[in-house]
């Protein structure tokens, strides 16, 4: 008897028993699943990575199932028109055959329709993080189909402690293996593509420490400004909104140490002992640092003062613009700052990693012109590679003038929220956020808010349009990607 293939089939047999068959959205009727998921979904099922998936929204407008199509239709629109005849037929069966129920997802009735879809049941909370807590106070294990996943949008929680009590409850439902709480930001090319630049490149990997590194900046700058968000924005901020999740995550993927396999369990711990190594300095001075835009010019849009936007309140000092510097105090880098800032209505927009090198220990008596470390960039959607050096330039030979060696990294076919979903479909949880991981990003930026709550660190102005506080030594990094005679160089 062949045993290895009768093993095979059993492992066929698992793989389709865990495979889900319906994908329900909590907040159907909200901007995040017209916006994002539903196209990200649309993509996946032209490129023929679903079949068979039964789409349910659920949400808190009296929709019929004929307006909910409707949403669908809209949302599957850019798919259809680049689908094959089988992509289309894929698409229009997922949309003829969905259905959308009115419900208060806070309520016992949740519960009642959860039982009667066909599993396993991937559970999309589209919702606010407050009322997600309240739609899972409201299942019980016994009422969740066999390997039922749960997905939860950022922020989790909204401090350590209830990240904490969000993760026992979501424990108690299903195991942590099939909770995914999303952070988009980190889709499954860019992941993979700072893992094989760091450890595939022996260039790279024996300089990637403090011996060589002088200081890491992770950059997520935006020229969009508030744009009608305050009802989620203002209550949050940059820091809980960019820093919290997405960018420490990103510094964990650049710092980490080398994992044994790519595995979830084995690169999921690594991200977790960077973590949990990090810490800010608030003794440090300029440790973190918060902003808030005024009115001023983006391109030929008028911005109002954020004050002024519709739905915020002044007297939150909501932030939007935010660095701090995280020190992670392990063998590998110890000393090195990585300095992580994000803001919005921003004159430059940049998504980016920046390592900067150690200067050379000697520079022979003789080179003239520019001396400066070199920099690596890794630019994220789209991801490409930038690596700055001093070589000698054209005319004098002994003069050094800076070039740059660029790289366009790999691409995917998919859409931030499709490779969310894959894995979730999937039941692949690799770049889903460990429970211990929340709590412990929580943990390193709970003092920052602290301090700010205290007045302790001062709300700063920049104009919109520009490169951020004339003071903030970051605004000076900006400065260098715009021309001298550029308006934006006016704080």
């Amino acid at each position: 008897m062949d045993t290895s293939s009768l093993a095979g089939q059993d492992n066929l047999s698992l793989e389709a028993d865990n495979r889900v068959k319906t994908l329900l959205i909590l907040g159907a009727s909200g901007d995040l699943t017209g916006r994002l998921l539903l196209p990200g979904l649309a993509r996946l099922i032209r490129l023929g990575r679903v079949d068979g998936l039964k789409l349910v929204g659920a949400g808190s407008d009296d929709w019929t199932d004929g307006q909910w199509q409707e949403r669908i239709d809209g949302a599957f629109a850019n798919a259809m028109g680049k689908a094959d005849d089988a992509g289309r037929a894929s698409l229009m069966r997922v949309r003829n055959e969905s259905s959308y129920r009115f419900i208060d997802v806070t309520q016992d009735g949740l519960a009642g329709l959860v039982q009667t879809l066909e599993g396993p049941v991937a559970i999309y909370f589209a919702l606010p993080p407050a009322v997600s807590q309240a739609a899972c106070s409201v299942l019980g294990a016994d009422s969740l189909p066999k390997n039922t996943r749960l997905v939860m949008e950022k922020p989790f929680g909204t401090d350590q402690s209830s990240a904490h009590r969000l993760n026992e409850m979501l424990v108690n439902l299903v195991p942590e293996h099939n909770i995914h709480r999303v952070d988009h930001f980190l889709g499954k090319s860019t992941v993979f593509n700072i893992l094989g630049l760091r450890f595939a490149n022996r260039v790279l990997e024996p300089v990637w420490n403090n011996l060589h590194i002088e200081k890491v900046e992770i950059i997520f700058d935006e020229d969009l400004a508030l744009e009608n968000r305050a009802r989620y924005y203002d209550g949050v901020g940059a820091l809980r909104d960019m820093t919290q999740s997405h960018l420490l995550h990103v510094m964990a993927l650049l710092a980490l140490n080398a994992p044994s396999t790519l595995r979830e369990r084995d690169l999921r711990d690594h991200i977790g002992l960077t973590l949990r190594a990090s810490t800010v300095d608030l003794d440090n001075p300029g440790s973190s640092r918060r902003a808030r835009y005024t009115a001023g010019m983006i391109g030929d849009r008028q911005i109002p003062d954020y004050t002024a936007e519709p739905g915020v309140d002044a007297s939150k000092d909501t932030e939007t613009l935010t660095e701090i510097t995280v020190s992670i105090n392990n063998e590998r880098w110890s000393g090195v700052p990585f300095i992580l800032s994000s803001g919005k209505a921003l004159g430059v927009k940049r998504k980016e990693a920046v390592i900067t090198f150690r200067p050379v220990s000697h520079l022979p008596v003789g080179f003239t012109g520019r001396d400066e470390p070199a920099k690596l960039r890794i630019g994220f959607g789209p991801d490409t590679l930038q690596l700055e050096l001093d070589v000698n330039g054209p005319g004098d030979i002994f003069s050094l003038d800076r070039t740059t060696l660029s790289a366009q990294l790999n691409e995917t076919d998919l859409l931030p929220y499709g490779e969310v979903l894959d894995g979730v479909l999937a039941g692949d949880p690799t770049l889903s956020v460990r429970g211990d991981t929340a709590e412990d990003c929580w943990r390193i930026i709970e003092p920052v808010l602290k301090a700010w709550a205290e007045n302790r660190v001062p709300l700063e102005e920049y104009r919109a349009g520009s490169i951020g506080p004339a003071s903030w030594p970051s605004s000076h990094g900006r400065a260098r990607n715009l021309n001298p005679a550029d308006p934006r160089m006016e704080h």
